[in-house]
């Protein structure tokens, strides 16, 4: 293909057996399994196994790593501590290595970079929790709240468990494509792993919750959610949590968060029901088709629940995504192909230096 494709959009770069979002009918699924027949029935820890493994089992083990260093910025802890277990567990390359050895290192990480989140979040000021303490947890939800606050609390695992499932994995997007990336040159797993925690803290990747929680409470502060979008969208703002550049309709990550919200009371659904309705009609009016609220919206509630502060939000994303980026990563060793696109020259026709 040598047609042009800003972001390269559109452009089909790999086949994969991970997920499959169905846009059309507004469905998700892992490895041909429904997301909504994963939440509630089967913990995070096993669907990372599904869509690793194939199999439930043996999941994502309990892990304790010490987190030398908690600066406050979550994700950024994150993304030091995997890019140093490279050398500190002399991780091999994957081109040294067998796809084996490689599941096991990816697996070692993404349950280490559950722990590494929830002391980045513990904070400083705090002693970390005792590891024996830790695994009494008996789901990954719980550990990560009780390597956090040193308690548990079942809502709240439930509402981070709920939330893992649907973000665990979405296709080929920025961060994915470069855990992908880096995984074709042949580095370690702590390379690829670290890589795509960095390509998700930016803001237009992962951001997005963190962003819904300060806007529902503006909405609910004037009172009027049908002139609060009215004068929004008259300054040119982008109404967070809404639209999605694969589904046509309903996010289906959405519709499972929105019903989990319900079930465990958040005092935000009210104020996010009327403003998602508000504003639906009002995007449709201008862009059919992308108007519907996507994973970000109700995650921001869902999250809420569990006391989750906004500022966490991506890290907690970077959690989830674990999953999503050890299949691709995984799947591009196995595929054992270089990714190296094209680019087409734009810049100045030949020249003297004197033209300089």
């Amino acid at each position: 293909m040598t047609e042009f494709s800003p972001g390269l959009a559109g452009v089909v770069a790999f086949e994969t057996e991970i997920a499959e979002p169905d846009k059309e009918g507004g469905e998700l699924r892992y490895r041909g399994v429904n997301i909504e027949e994963l939440v509630g029935n089967v913990p995070f820890e096993q669907v990372w196994g599904l869509l690793v493994d194939e199999s439930f089992e043996p999941g994502l083990p309990a892990a304790h790593e010490d987190l030398e260093l908690r600066t406050g910025h979550y994700i950024g802890d994150l993304q030091t501590a995997l890019a140093s277990f490279g050398g500190k567990w002399s991780l091999g390359q994957f081109i040294d290595i067998d796809d084996e050895q490689a599941k096991e290192d990816l697996r070692r990480l993404s349950a280490a970079a559950l722990s590494i989140v929830a002391q980045s979040a513990r904070g400083a000021d705090l002693p970390p929790v005792p590891e024996e303490t830790v695994t009494q947890g008996r789901t990954a939800a719980e550990r990560f709240l009780l390597a956090w606050r040193g308690e548990t609390n079942e809502k709240h695992a439930r509402a981070i468990d709920t939330y893992w499932i649907c973000t665990a994995e979405h296709g080929l997007n920025a961060s994915t494509f470069t855990g992908r990336i880096v995984a074709s040159t042949g580095a370690d797993a702590a390379a690829a792993l670290s890589a795509a925690v960095g390509a998700l803290s930016g803001p237009l990747h992962g951001g997005a919750p963190a962003r819904v929680l300060p806007m529902l409470d503006a909405v609910a502060e004037s009172g009027d959610a049908e002139k609060w979008v009215a004068e929004a969208l008259a300054r040119g703002e982008r109404i967070m949590g809404f639209g999605h550049r694969v589904y046509r309709a309903e996010d289906p990550r959405s519709r499972v968060l929105k019903q989990v919200a319900k079930e465990l009371g958040s005092p935000r659904v009210a104020v996010a029901e009327e403003l998602e309705q508000v504003a639906h009609e009002a995007i449709a009016k201008k862009s059919p088709g992308h108007s519907w609220t996507n994973v970000e919206y109700w995650s921001a509630v869902v999250l809420d629940v569990a006391e989750v502060p906004p500022a966490l939000a991506p890290a907690m994303f970077a959690c989830s995504r674990t999953a999503g980026w050890s299949a691709h990563i995984l799947e591009q060793k196995r595929l054992g192909v270089l990714v190296r696109p094209s680019a087409t020259y734009v810049g100045p026709a030949p020249r003297s230096l004197q033209a300089v």
